[in-house]
């Protein structure tokens, strides 16, 4: 049964997801992917998820799947229970999985027990297809994808960061321009959705 847990912004759902760790009893290491963020000026978010796992009492390895070899981002993704992907410019973030081949390995490892942990950009990949957060990220900065097509393992498509600064206007913009289109869903900065099987419900961290 596919288990996802999407958000916005990570630190900002940290009990909730100590909550969901503890229900499900995860073990105490998650492979840990920033590379959505490497082209972005700032990565203050990045920082603040790798804290929060930490605070949590989970190792961390990171892998940056733009700097390693194919061979080795093949090996670590398939021998992790916890996979966590960062927030970022989703483009760049999809052109990095598909030049390594990692999507179809990603979606058999989820099949097969992975828990996905998806923040931002991360979350938005779960969908068919990224086109849609053509408002929101630069498209243009990654050169070599050559189609938007994404994991497909929900039929809903992620907003993030909705009343969130800066992101007010874009995502806003996006709500607007393909809510006729597809099965938006936004996601505020304290909101969490969890993906059971066919099951999906959506969380709000109390602050």
């Amino acid at each position: 049964m596919k288990q996802l847990f999407l958000c916005s912004y990570f630190a900002g759902v940290k009990d909730l997801f100590r909550q969901y760790a503890s229900e499900k009893q995860l073990g105490k290491q998650v492979l840990f992917i920033p590379t959505a963020g490497n082209i972005e000026e700032y990565r203050g978010y990045i920082d603040e998820a790798l804290l929060a796992f930490e605070d949590l009492g989970f190792q961390v390895e990171i892998l940056d799947i733009s700097a390693c070899d194919r061979e080795t981002a093949q090996a670590k993704i398939f021998q992790s229970k916890l996979l966590y992907i960062s927030g970022g410019n989703t483009f760049y973030l999809l052109q990095e999985l598909k030049k390594k081949q990692l999507l179809s390995l990603i979606k058999e490892q989820i099949a097969d027990g992975m828990i996905y942990v998806g923040e931002s950009a991360g979350a938005i990949i779960t969908a068919k297809d990224i086109d849609y957060n053509k408002i929101m990220d630069d498209k243009a900065v990654a050169k070599e994808l050559n189609d938007t097509e994404a994991l497909n393992e929900v039929d809903f498509y992620v907003i993030p960061h909705l009343g969130e600064e800066p992101f007010v206007a874009s995502a806003q913009a996006t709500l607007d321009t393909y809510s006729d289109q597809l099965n938006l869903l936004p996601l505020n900065n304290r909101q969490a959705m969890l993906v059971e099987g066919e099951e999906v419900k959506v969380l709000v961290e109390n602050k």
